[in-house]
């Protein structure tokens, strides 16, 4: 099976459909790790682009379960909590109920797969060290893990007690997967990139070749900006979308 990762859109319509047409035809099931929407300025075109896949397994994030009136906004900056704010009054209510009853991970995917949006233990957790990779590791049983939440693609891998981790950089990054490790893997930002390379972020899992593979593609950043700037959300959130940062 050939899996196409998406992680952390963040309502940004023009950096996924940029994505789906490059990735083309070249998997067999999408799979979503949560924040579909937040800080950008299209969420119902973003969940309406999500809802028309077929087969997709998709989880939720902390913005998209506090945009739904899941919970409140403890945590997030004046940034954040104003775009969830505007979100939630953005949606249509039929966008609104489905992204409410999107379930929370880990759910399982493929034999031995988890999805996760910040760890399988806990949602709003930040992997971006061995150390909170090795407590993952430990107490849960998994394969392979695929994790969002950081905005960062990485690859974090453990044998014999040992961890081992790595930031996937560049345009493409390959990571050949040992069948005899345990893996966790982000695939990075499809809507805000934060590793400085504002280019939009996916992966491509294959999972009987055992290879994870981090794309990033241009996409018309300035005019998910203009719709930012537009819908009255802080300028903050378009110029950084310039920066990936």
């Amino acid at each position: 099976m050939r899996y196409l990762v998406l992680s952390d859109l963040h309502s940004n319509l023009e950096a996924l459909e940029a994505v789906l047409e490059s990735a083309g035809g070249e998997y067999d099931r999408v799979l979503v790790l949560g924040d579909l929407v937040g800080y950008g300025a299209d969420p119902n075109g973003v969940l309406d682009r999500l809802r028309s896949i077929r087969d997709a397994v998709i989880i939720r994030g902390n913005h998209d379960r506090v945009a739904a009136g899941l919970s409140g906004a403890d945590g997030f900056n004046p940034a954040a909590r104003r775009s969830a704010d505007w979100t939630r009054a953005a949606l249509r209510p039929d966008n609104l109920a489905w992204l409410a009853g999107l379930p929370r991970g880990p759910v399982a995917f493929g034999p031995g797969g988890l999805l996760a949006h910040g760890t399988p233990l806990d949602e709003d957790t930040y992997l971006l060290d061995p150390g909170e990779a090795r407590h993952c590791f430990e107490a849960v049983d998994f394969a392979i893990c695929l994790f969002g939440h950081t905005h960062f693609p990485a690859v974090y891998s453990s044998a014999d007690g040992r961890v081992d981790g790595r930031f996937l950089r560049g345009d493409h990054a390959d990571a050949s997967l040992d069948a005899g490790m345990r893996h966790m893997l982000n695939p990075g930002s499809v809507g805000q990139p934060r590793d400085r390379n504002p280019k939009c972020s996916f992966a491509l899992y294959d999972e009987a070749a055992g290879r994870f593979t981090v794309h990033r593609v241009d996409y018309a950043i300035e005019e998910a900006r203009r719709k930012i700037l537009e819908a009255g959300l802080p300028s903050s959130l378009g110029d950084r979308l310039r920066a990936g940062l």
